[in-house]
C-alpha cells in the first residue's frame, strides 16, 4: 500500500529512529516502524487484519479511522487514502480495494 502522513512534521517523526525513541520509547519505536513497514507491503488494508496490530476500525467521533496497537495503550491512527473511501454494497468499507492509508497521528485515546 502507499502509506502518506497527514503532515510532513510527522513523517518526520516517524522516519527517525532516534525522534520515535525520544517521543515514544524504544519499543514503540520498534513497534511504529514494525507497523509502517506492514502496511507499506500489504497489499490492502483486508491484509493488516492477519498481521500484528489488531487493526481495528473505530467508531463515535473517529468513525472512519483506524486503529493499530502499540505499546502502552498508544495507537497509530489512520485513515482511507482514497477519498471517498470504497464501501460495499451493505455500506461498509471494502477493506480490500484499500490501497492507501493516511497516518494521522499516535495518541492514546482512552485517557
Amino acid at each position: 500500500m502507499d502509506v502518506y502522513f497527514l503532515s510532513s512534521q510527522l513523517a518526520k517523526v516517524l522516519a527517525s529512529e532516534t525522534e520515535r525513541k525520544r517521543r515514544y520509547g524504544a519499543r514503540n519505536a520498534q513497534l511504529i516502524a514494525q507497523r509502517l513497514d506492514n502496511l507499506r507491503f500489504a497489499a490492502n488494508l483486508e491484509v493488516m487484519r492477519t498481521l500484528p496490530g489488531r487493526l481495528h476500525e473505530l467508531k463515535g467521533e473517529r468513525a472512519g479511522t483506524f486503529s493499530l496497537h502499540l505499546d502502552g495503550g498508544l495507537r497509530l491512527i489512520l485513515e482511507p487514502g482514497e477519498s471517498p473511501p470504497p464501501v460495499k454494497a451493505d455500506g461498509g468499507l471494502d477493506l480490500k480495494s484499500i490501497r492507501s492509508v493516511v497516518i494521522l497521528e499516535i495518541v492514546d485515546y482512552h485517557d
